[in-house]
């Protein structure tokens, strides 16, 4: 799969595990950024991540600060992208199979290193359930404001 990860500066380091971790696991990996702990805004790096994802360059997209929380939201604000912010296995599941994520977001101040594997594990692995979830999903992307 083609993956693309970007953080901010709290979760430099978790980033760079699990960007790791996936090469490992045979992924093709791009990393956004930032390239330091240095400090940087997550927005930045949110909305870099979501031009990927819409531009089609990733099938997934891993963002990651912090509590998850401000990437997550800067991601949601394009229309092709559906960030779902976990914190364990099922609900990384759940993003998938109910809401057709196409990115996950986490926490680096809120998660280990292996419970993010295993989020990752679980999102990674499993499948959009369709059926009726279709049109909820359908209405993420065009809302009726």
């Amino acid at each position: 799969m083609r993956i693309a990860i970007a953080s901010d500066h709290a979760a430099f380091d978790l980033k760079t595990e699990l960007r790791e971790y996936l090469i490992g696991l045979g992924h093709e990996v791009a990393d956004l950024g930032p390239e330091s702990a240095d400090r940087v805004d997550y927005p930045d790096y949110g909305y870099k991540l979501a031009s990927v994802m819409a531009e089609g360059l990733a099938e997934f997209g891993v963002a990651l600060c912090g509590s998850g929380i401000g990437i997550s939201v800067a991601i949601n604000r394009h229309s092709a992208c559906r960030c779902a912010l976990v914190a364990e296995p099922l609900s990384a599941t759940l993003a998938r199979t109910h809401n057709d994520a196409n990115c996950i977001a986490m926490g680096a101040r809120l998660i280990g290193p292996d419970m993010a594997k295993a989020c990752l594990d679980a999102f990674l692995s499993a499948d959009f359930a369709g059926g009726r979830h279709e049109a909820r999903v359908a209405k993420l992307s065009h809302p009726a404001f």
